[in-house]
């Protein structure tokens, strides 16, 4: 029958119209239609196994694929020889320089009488369709946010150098109400990403339950279809963050349609819109980016009757979870050993941090970010610093020397004057003198140490007696009162000092010898 068939509800009204025993040519004036299509499908009903009341009864996709037969195609037997090959198609399409092309010529050569090239093309795609079909996947408010870097980049112009920066765009949207997120970035290593990502949970105003990574090195270490390993930098954003980390599938960009559409959308409204724009640094290029994506997110969604900011104020923000009251800082990790003189060495920064003296020798992981230095020893934390960047520097806590070391550290006049005063007025007084010397500290720490451990092991009154005498006579070594005290000098009675001459006027002063003649 040629011409477009009839829609099934008019072909009932034909056998209704022939049941009521119409005519042929009443029934082709009753639905404007000719004699010759009437009697096709009287004739079809004919040869039909149904009766006619059975076709009535039938729902009209039905009953119509008993009228219309549809493409022979997939009934000749060109498509027969053609279907039992595709287990070959398939395989042989996924080898190295083997196209659709190549497969039809080899075809041809095989079955000389099969589909031309065109038909062979178009029934090998809708047999890709049909066993790759599409999913249309469910998303539950506040679940997942789908993260993603554009293929395009952004630029911006140093005005000191003149020199074109590219930059990498980072794209995030939550799947539910498509709300979408964009920031320009200057690589995708991890403190980039890392960073990005934490704006972009910072604009969001909340958490979602699981971060959707693309496989690239910032988040994912190796790529697998079953269980990626995730970068150990995101497994602590996601810790801070309370959330956790489920990356797509390798090669299956599928897995996260919607930021896939958001890039594309991007290109259109924040690429194209800027295309005509000049920036000279990164806050202002991602300035332009913001408004951009506000307007995007602002702008109504098609065959919606809401914008996409709409529906993630009014469904999605108030079940996100809350933001942690810190930023996050990242982290490095590094294994090392405690030297010597109870000290680690950090190579990135050239620095070195103390560590408690009993650990020397062991190894140490140390834990470290951009503000603090955390170091551990058989799974315990044992020294806290904060971050020195200090070129060949040492961070050192006292109370991790041992008692030798924490002596010397402390060692200054002060220290000394307090240890003499706790001892002795004697004592004290002559310290204070050793002090007042025109010498460096560091010269006289040695006299005061001998000083005290003398004291310690001598009688105290003789010890006093002692100082008193180094006073007297200005003498104030070590070794001055060693002498005394093992000369038993201190035993001996106090002489008494000789009184001065009376005073009286046959004196000669200094102007008698300086004279140059004498008068008498």
């Amino acid at each position: 029958m040629a011409g477009k068939p009839k829609p099934m509800s008019q072909i009932k009204q034909l056998l209704q119209l022939h049941e009521q025993g119409k005519g042929i040519k009443s029934i082709a004036r009753s639905l404007g239609i000719s004699k010759n299509t009437v009697k096709t499908y009287l004739a079809k009903v004919t040869l039909a196994p149904l009766d006619v009341q059975t076709l009535l009864g039938m729902d009209d996709p039905v009953a119509d694929a008993m009228f219309h037969a549809g493409n022979p195609a997939y009934k000749d037997d060109r498509y027969e020889h053609f279907k039992s090959r595709l287990d070959y198609f398939f395989k042989e399409l996924g080898r190295v320089g083997v196209t659709k092309r190549l497969l039809w010529e080899e075809y041809r050569l095989d079955y000389p009488g099969g589909y031309g090239h065109s038909q062979f093309c178009y029934h090998l795609s809708q047999q890709v369709i049909a066993r790759r079909p599409s999913m249309v996947l469910q998303h539950r408010a506040g679940e997942k946010l789908f993260i993603d870097f554009a293929g395009k980049r952004l630029s911006y112009t140093d005005c000191e150098t003149g020199e074109i920066v590219s930059c990498q765009v980072f794209v995030a949207c939550l799947p539910y109400s498509d709300y979408s997120f964009a920031m320009a970035v200057r690589s995708q290593n991890i403190s980039d990403f890392l960073h990005a990502l934490g704006c972009c949970l910072q604009e969001l105003g909340g958490v979602p339950q699981v971060l959707v990574p693309d496989n690239l090195k910032s988040a994912i270490i190796k790529a697998s279809s079953f269980e990626p390993d995730v970068n150990r930098a995101m497994e602590d954003f996601a810790n801070h963050y309370h959330t956790t980390v489920i990356p797509a599938r390798a090669r299956k960009p599928k897995d996260k349609a919607l930021v896939e559409n958001q890039v594309k959308l991007i290109y259109s409204r924040v690429y194209a819109r800027l295309r005509n724009q000049q920036f000279f640094d990164l806050d202002s290029l991602n300035k332009a980016i913001k408004e951009k994506i506000r307007e995007h997110n602002q702008t109504r969604m098609q065959q919606k009757p809401y914008c996409r900011q709409e529906k993630f104020i009014s469904d999605e923000r108030h079940l996100l979870q809350a933001l942690p009251p810190e930023p996050f800082e990242l982290k490095y990790y590094r294994e090392l050993k405690v030297a010597k003189n109870n000290h680690v060495y950090l190579s990135q920064d050239k620095h070195y941090y103390s560590v408690p003296y009993p650990h020397i020798g062991q190894c140490a992981k140390a834990i470290y970010t951009r503000s603090m230095v955390r170091i551990y020893v058989n799974g315990a934390q044992v020294a806290v610093h904060l971050r020195d960047y200090k070129t060949g520097g040492y961070t050192t806590d006292k109370a991790h020397l041992c008692s030798a070391h924490q002596h010397y550290l402390d060692r200054s006049p002060e220290y000394y004057m307090d240890k003499a005063k706790g001892k002795s007025d004697e004592l004290y007084r002559l310290m204070g003198l050793i002090f007042a010397q025109n010498r460096h500290p560091e010269q006289l720490y040695r006299t005061c140490d001998g000083l005290l451990n003398l004291q310690r092991k001598t009688d105290s009154r003789d010890f006093d007696k002692a100082c008193l005498m180094a006073i007297e006579y200005q003498n104030y070594s070590y070794h001055f009162l060693v002498n005394i005290l093992a000369n038993k000098m201190t035993d001996q009675k106090e002489t008494k000092q000789a009184k001065p001459l009376p005073g009286h006027e046959n004196l000669r002063g200094r102007e008698y010898y300086t004279q140059t003649a004498i008068s008498f």
